[in-house]
């Protein structure tokens, strides 16, 4: 499931499976539907985000 997080003045949606934040929701779904099916993350979506974690 998606988390959204405040940070820095912007709202990212956030996949919970490797922390990478988004700033429109479909992204992070999208990541988090590749990270959860293949155990991995998929440059072509990260490239579009920010990583979150700490």
């Amino acid at each position: 499931m998606v988390k959204t997080v405040k940070r820095g003045g912007k709202t990212y949606n956030v996949c919970e499976a490797c922390d990478y934040g988004y700033l429109d929701e479909e992204t992070a779904r999208a990541c988090e539907a590749w990270c959860t099916k293949h155990k991995s993350c998929n440059l072509e979506i990260t490239k579009k985000g920010e990583y979150l974690g700490d």
